[in-house]
């Protein structure tokens, strides 16, 4: 018969399927982490004015910045011919250029950090063992939709360089930042499903309500894409009002033409949009914690159905002060970084849902 001490000492051993799952676990949690850091570096450029200021896409060569003066004036030559610099930059000295192309620079080199990462710890867990079957197939998929970003981050560049363009087309960015709002959002929950299970069996009325705070998050940054890309953050900078209403006339939200333009291109009804959206969310938010509250009291779910909706909440007053306050570079980047926030709960909320 083996003794107690025996028994707690296998009790703490962990098997080599646990640890590769462990460490598959953080590394998955580990490339949220670099999309999270990519959507930051992303707004700054975008707020910064700097996502032009690369007029070609490279993916091996462009890694390496200009180093001599010489390379310098060429990347320069090369920005003074798009149509941003000679509508809004036209004088722009070298010492101001470098600023903005470091920035975007550094988002695409981000970029390529992270396939590499994700290129070389993919291989590592499929010739561990630790990645397989179903598993396999689906951290594969997610890596394949981070190499079609690369491309759509390309395609959004290149609209802004045509002519009379001064900035990236609106819809092209929010496709840009919906595509990594999903590619963080499978990685959370995918990571999330390999945790242990805590005993926790939600009700599927409480799963479905998940689902549906999980759909809404999406859509608001996805509105809140549209907002940036538009500019509609620098207009109609009062709250709760636009142009003295709580909900403006037709003729305000719907003046461009033709109408379906009116979704992209009228400041008025892409912020109306986003701000009707932020409520709902906020809503629904409160709704399902006092629904799994009741339904799950004392539970790990409770807790975290509770806190999403006060990072929604304080979310809204983020969004709040950085219209009000017009779009200052500290205030834009929080409520972007924060939006992430919040989709990051909502995802491993509904992943460990599914866990059970």
């Amino acid at each position: 018969m083996r003794s107690d001490a025996a028994s707690a000492s296998d009790g703490l051993m962990m098997s080599p399927a646990t640890s590769g799952q462990g460490l598959l676990r953080a590394w998955l949690f580990a490339m949220a982490g670099l999309v999270f850091a990519m959507v930051i570096v992303g707004g700054a450029t975008r707020l910064t004015g700097s996502g032009l200021s690369i007029t070609e896409w490279n993916p091996i060569m462009g890694a390496i910045p200009p180093f001599t003066d010489q390379a310098w004036v060429e990347a320069f030559e090369k920005y003074k011919a798009i149509p941003q610099y000679k509508l809004l930059n036209e004088g722009m000295a070298l010492g101001e250029f470098k600023f903005i192309f470091w920035w975007e620079w550094s988002h695409r080199q981000l970029g390529r950090a992270m396939g590499l990462v994700f290129a070389l710890g993919f291989l590592g867990f499929v010739a561990s063992g630790a990645l397989r079957g179903r598993l396999a197939l689906k951290v594969l998929g997610i890596g394949l939709l981070g190499g079609l970003q690369g491309a759509i981050g390309w395609l959004m560049v290149r609209s802004g360089l045509n002519e009379g363009m001064t900035a990236v087309a609106p819809i092209k960015l929010m496709f840009h930042l919906t595509t990594a709002s999903l590619i963080y959002t499978l990685l959370l929950m995918v990571a999330t499903s390999l945790g242990r299970p805590r005993g926790e069996v939600a009700p599927s009325f409480v799963k479905h309500a998940a689902t549906f705070v999980l759909v809404l998050t999406l859509l608001q940054i996805a509105l809140g894409a549209l907002v940036a890309g538009s500019k509609a953050g620098l207009t109609w900078n009062t709250w709760p009002l636009i142009d003295g209403q709580f909900i403006p006339g037709a003729d305000l939200l719907f003046s461009v033409q033709p109408w379906i333009e009116n979704f992209v291109d009228n400041t008025a009804l892409v912020q109306f949009n986003h701000r009707m959206s932020a409520y709902l969310l906020l809503v629904v938010s409160i709704w399902h914690g006092w629904q799994v509250a009741r339904a799950m009291p004392g539970t790990r779910a409770r807790k975290r159905a509770v806190s999403n909706a006060w990072l929604v909440g304080m979310q809204a007053i983020i969004g709040i002060a950085t219209l009000l306050w017009a779009v200052p570079l500290w205030l834009g980047l929080l409520h972007q970084a924060f939006a992430f926030v919040v989709l990051g709960m909502v995802a491993v909320h509904k992943a460990a849902l599914g866990r059970g």
